[in-house]
């Protein structure tokens, strides 16, 4: 007899179903989000359990890891592409565990990619990175903005990022136009500190891989985004 475990995971607690080989639910259990608990719960089927599905929500890091740690063969459900399946849900349940179960029984469960443990923290640090640098953008945008609007001449971004306080003092005679270029532009002194701060770190600790060099020879694409590139591709 084999088994196949869907867990329906949210941000505070998860829903573990589990079928056997003829398709009928032989276990359901809402749980605690702790891979202590889970573990516990799956443990008098571990022997007979073939594969578990867990969703590929937010927040699925550590109970995907527990659980291969654990000795588990783990499957990542990708969402987005489960549309097609609805059909199969169980009419009678509202919760998606038993569904993700039937789908690794029956072979058609559309997975996500696991990404290694070892290189995801610098993935999401790069991620960060990104994340700063379009905040970043919005206060460049701003600025020029505001500098178009109240004087009809247009301000490049890296002329901004090159103003110093002095300059963006005497940028308007309006005390209320200042402040809001200062604002602005104390933003944008921060997060280049920030932004810079996580190129150092990821430089020292990855090296760009042989293939991806060559994209360093595409207009616009550096050490920092070609390092991107080949990090979000798994590799």
């Amino acid at each position: 007899m084999g088994y196949f475990v869907g867990i329906d995971l949210h941000g505070d607690n998860n829903y573990i179903g589990i079928l056997d080989e003829e398709d009928r639910k032989v276990f359901k259990r809402r749980n605690r989000n702790d891979i202590n608990e889970i573990k516990r719960v799956l443990e008098p089927y571990k022997k007979e359990i073939k594969g578990i599905v867990v969703e590929s929500t937010f927040n699925w890091y550590w109970i995907v890891d527990g659980l291969m740690e654990a000795g588990y063969q783990v499957h990542l459900a990708n969402t987005s592409a489960m549309q097609q399946y609805e059909g199969l849900k169980y009419i009678d349940d509202t919760r998606d565990s038993f569904w993700l179960a039937k789908m690794l029984r029956l072979k058609i469960l559309p997975e996500g990619y696991i990404y290694p443990k070892e290189t995801r923290s610098v993935r999401d640090l790069l991620r960060k990175r990104m994340m700063l640098v379009q905040q970043r953008t919005a206060h460049i945008l701003s600025m020029q903005t505001m500098v178009n609007r109240n004087k009809g001449v247009p301000i490049s971004g890296d002329t901004i990022k090159k103003l110093s306080n002095e300059e963006v003092m005497g940028m308007f005679s309006d005390v209320h136009l200042t402040m809001s270029a200062q604002c602005d532009h104390e933003v944008i002194e921060v997060l280049n500190k920030q932004i810079y701060k996580i190129e150092k770190a990821v430089l020292k600790e990855v090296k760009l891989k042989k293939p991806y060099k060559k994209l360093l020879k595409v207009p616009g694409i550096g050490e920092i985004l070609a390092m991107t590139i080949m990090l979000e591709t798994g590799c």
